[in-house]
């Protein structure tokens, strides 16, 4: 098992906690990002109190050696898609794919989301559809482009998206205040949280 993967474990009854959805933990050198969400969207309070919670929480566990930067945030208008349930939630919105080398065809896709299952997706590329299996994939995310406000409301069954207009707060990406776990005052910047592992 990973760290990533320890870690989400270990995270995960912390986040549901709080009416939560945990997207992704990543672990990347000095760096551990932890990204939540809700329909709703999740606003400074609760990453705040989700951080407090989760650095006591891996202080306790110990689950990294040595220093890291600990970040609790919303994904934003962008979000990664990695897991099955992540592509399930972007069923008809915008994405871009990116696959591994040797995946025949362009390395890069932009398309909309049309199917989801078990195997993997299907995008609509305009003039084709491209089918890639989960393990084919690299990266993808959703795409956010600013445009005209639209003039009729989205058929049912498809994906409205925000156009024309100015983020909400809490969908832009919010990170947490600074937070010491021993209870002192950090000089950490605004965007995330220093802990030291014990």
């Amino acid at each position: 098992m990973s760290t990533s993967e320890r870690i989400r474990a270990m995270v995960e009854p912390i986040v549901d906690e709080s009416d939560v959805e945990l997207l992704d933990v990543e672990h990347n050198g000095s760096v551990l990002r932890i990204t939540v969400d809700r329909p709703a969207g999740v606003g400074v309070d609760v990453l705040q109190r989700l951080s407090r919670a989760i650095s006591r929480h891996l202080d306790e566990e110990d689950p990294i050696a040595g220093r890291y930067m600990l970040e609790v945030s919303s994904p934003g208008l962008e979000r990664p898609l990695k897991r099955v349930e992540h592509y399930e939630r972007a069923l008809g919105d915008l994405v871009t794919v990116k696959t591994r080398p040797g995946v025949e065809g362009d390395r890069r896709a932009k398309g909309t989301l049309v199917a989801v299952d078990e195997s993997g997706i299907e995008i609509d590329l305009g003039d084709t559809r491209r089918h890639l299996r989960l393990d084919q994939i690299a990266s993808a995310r959703t795409v956010f482009e600013w445009g005209p406000t639209p003039k009729s409301k989205a058929k049912k069954g498809q994906s409205g998206r925000r156009t024309g207009t100015k983020p909400k707060a809490d969908d832009a990406t919010a990170s947490p205040e600074p937070n010491d776990p021993q209870g002192a005052p950090s000089d950490t910047p605004a965007s995330s949280n220093e802990v030291s592992a014990s």
